[in-house]
């Protein structure tokens, strides 16, 4: 399909690409890995059995896993333990096809080689191909029993973790600790207390894992008495405890914590510059960086996050120029930070700069590009970039060009950008909808929603709000009625005043404003918002129906009464019925209550420049031709084609 015609766009941003058309990065990265590899392999000599056991382990431990397997494969002589340590070496380098193949090779099975298995299944979830090994073996030790309890707890089957537990011929303290931290993590923390009190001798770890259980169900008031009844408490455990107040939003607590604590170390202190961070406290977060005595990367990060939290790109840049070394979230921060406040330029500067600096974008460095698009030519030149470094089908990143492109007007280049996509989820398919729903392609949303269901995605609420404003932008009463009692009926989701609004749009356009009208009184008063006021005020205005403005009206200017668009929609409506006492008594009111109507504006690009119109503006530098030409052209085209000038309103 020659990517929609994008990859040209490589050739138009040299500022961006000079750097990826004098090299391929992914190329030089990995000749430069192959040739660390290469000289760290080791030809083996006349080691006996148990030096060649060493080196494996010391191999797979340094992750070279093929340099392990070319030694385990040179050896003339194997014992089991050559077996079970090569077969560890795949399992800790998730390798676990191969460490199966060779467990079946195994002349002799050991209890070291099962029990590995059996925490490799446990770690990717496969329970039974755990319990299958368990099952066969003629002798077990704690940590089979331990791991096969642990992998039950973690795939959610706590009656059978707790089953297996309690047959435990010999428990020691790992044991119990397990079973904590496994009811923990399914939020049964009564039970995780249980067993912690039962428990024949505590750790600092135990005590630890309780604490952390009560931390991660959001019970701090626990985890503090249960923290000052420690007999001993190692670094670890006032890290926690610091985190743990500091997620809570209980800084001063944790400000005594860190006070008190004999000891600190890097965790200790980025635990707090990050806390301290994420509470929005940057200038507190800042003091506490400064006086860090080593500062660590994720320090660096945390106080970059918070600055551009804060919408403080100053900051944020000047920590940015001061580190030390950066790593692949350090520049995505910064790049998101950029794109989050509207400085587009900068962050396409510092993709530029990133590239010169030898770090490979990832998927999120593009999609944050993406998002600080402003214009077509910004976004397919991010878009060529995308396609040049092989992220066009990730699922996140054709998300956001389907946005994008719908945000600039191009609907045919998100539905291409959307079919492109190999793996569509309701993100995806969410996004398409409403590129179709706003942007005057009404006919295409039921259709898409169709395919939708058949592909198996469950629809969220933002979908709805798409599926529902085509059903009202083509006249879909009945379609639309139904797919909103669909919510809660099939899909158990809960309208909200966005959808409350479609359906009194759908009806008020309809010309069932009495409908409309019953749909507003009858649904949760804490749903009425605005938007559905003003979507059935403007049903009034559509057809005259001034007793329902009368009564509407009123509501809105209550619940804004300082907002310029509640009069605007009540005076039309008396504007449109020409009820101009009514109509001169809502301006009055208006200027007794000193609210200003915001002017209404319209904004084009015209060769990657923006151009903004304010009603009534005349400051452009082109207006006379532009007037000169709607004037010539364009209204008397529109007058032919059946338009009519719209009676006096405060809009105008």
């Amino acid at each position: 399909m020659s990517l929609f015609r994008y990859r040209r766009h490589l050739s138009k941003f040299p500022a961006l690409f000079s750097y990826l058309a004098r090299s391929n990065l992914s190329f030089s990265f990995s000749s430069h890995t192959k040739q660390k590899v290469s000289s760290t392999r080791v030809r083996p000599t006349s080691w006996d059995v148990y030096n060649y056991n060493n080196k494996i382990c010391h191999l797979g431990r340094t992750g070279q896993v093929k340099e392990a397997r070319k030694l385990f494969d040179e050896m003339r002589q194997r014992d089991t333990v050559s077996y079970a340590s090569m077969i560890t070496v795949y399992l800790k380098n998730n390798c676990l096809p191969k460490a199966e193949k060779l467990f079946l090779e195994m002349p002799e099975i050991n209890i070291v080689a099962e029990s590995a298995m059996i925490s490799g299944y446990v770690k990717v979830g496969r329970v039974d191909d755990a319990r299958k090994i368990f099952d066969q073996m003629l002798e077990r030790n704690v940590y089979s029993w331990t791991s096969l309890i642990s992998g039950y707890f973690k795939v959610g089957q706590v009656d059978e973790g707790r089953r297996l537990f309690d047959q435990m011929p010999e428990k020691n303290v790992v044991s119990w600790t397990t079973v904590v931290l496994g009811y923990a993590h399914n939020g049964l923390i009564d039970q995780a207390r249980d067993i912690f009190d039962q428990m024949p001798e505590r750790n600092v770890v135990a005590w630890t894992a309780m604490i952390k259980s009560y931390i991660d169900n959001a019970q701090i008031n626990e985890a503090l008495n249960l923290f000052h009844k420690m007999p001993e408490k190692n670094l670890y455990s006032w890290n926690i405890m610091v985190s743990g107040c500091l997620n809570a939003k209980r800084v001063d607590e944790a400000f005594q914590f860190f006070n008190l604590m004999p000891q600190k170390n890097a965790v200790s202190w980025t635990t707090m510059v990050t806390g301290l961070a994420r509470n929005g406290m940057a200038k507190l977060a800042r003091d506490y960086f400064n006086q860090m005595p080593k500062k660590d990367i994720v320090a660096w990060n945390a106080m970059i996050t918070a600055y551009v939290d804060e919408g403080d790109m100053v900051q944020a840049s000047e920590i940015f120029t001061l580190m030390p070394q950066r790593n692949i979230a350090t520049w995505n921060v910064m790049i998101d930070g950029y794109a989050r406040n509207g400085l587009e330029g900068e962050a396409l500067k510092l993709l530029n700069l990133m590239l010169h600096s030898r770090f490979m974008p990832d998927e999120t460095t593009i999609t944050s590009v993406l998002t600080s698009c402003q214009g077509m030519l910004e976004l397919t030149q991010a878009h060529a970039l995308a396609i040049h470094l092989g992220f066009d089908h990730e699922t996140s990143l054709s998300n956001a060009l389907v946005t994008m492109y719908s945000r600039i007007g191009d609907v045919n280049s998100a539905r291409l950008a959307f079919e492109y996509l190999d793996v569509k989820d309701v993100v995806s398919w969410t996004a398409m909808i409403l590129a179709y729903s706003n942007h005057g392609y009404s006919y295409h949303v039921l259709p898409a929603f169709v395919r939708m269901l058949k592909a198996g995605v469950k629809p969220d609420e933002i979908t709805f709000i798409g599926v529902l404003s085509g059903c009202s932008h083509v006249g879909l009463v009945e379609k639309g009625q139904k797919l909103f009692n669909s919510m809660s009926h099939a899909y158990g989701l809960k309208p909200r005043a966005e959808h409350y609004s479609c359906l009194v749009d759908i009806l008020g356009r309809a010309g069932q404003v009495e409908e409309a009208m019953k749909v507003v009184c009858q649904m949760p008063p804490d749903e009425c918002d605005v938007a559905v006021l003003g979507a059935l005020l403007g049903a009034c205005r559509l057809h005259g129906n001034v007793r329902i403005a009368d009564e509407i009206g009123e509501k809105l200017i209550e619940l804004e009464p300082t907002s310029s668009g509640s009069y605007i929609l009540l005076a039309n409506v008396y504007a449109a019925c020409g009820e101009w006492d009514e109509f001169a008594k809502v301006r009055k009111k208006m200027k007794e209550k000193n609210v200003k109507k915001v002017p209404g504006f319209s904004q084009i690009e015209v060769k990657g420049k923006s151009h903004l119109f304010f009603v009534g503006d005349r400051s452009h530098p082109q207006v006379e031709e532009i007037y000169g030409l709607l004037r010539q052209t364009l209204l008397p085209t529109m007058r032919d084609m059946g338009y009519k000038q719209e009676k006096p309103s405060l809009s105008v």
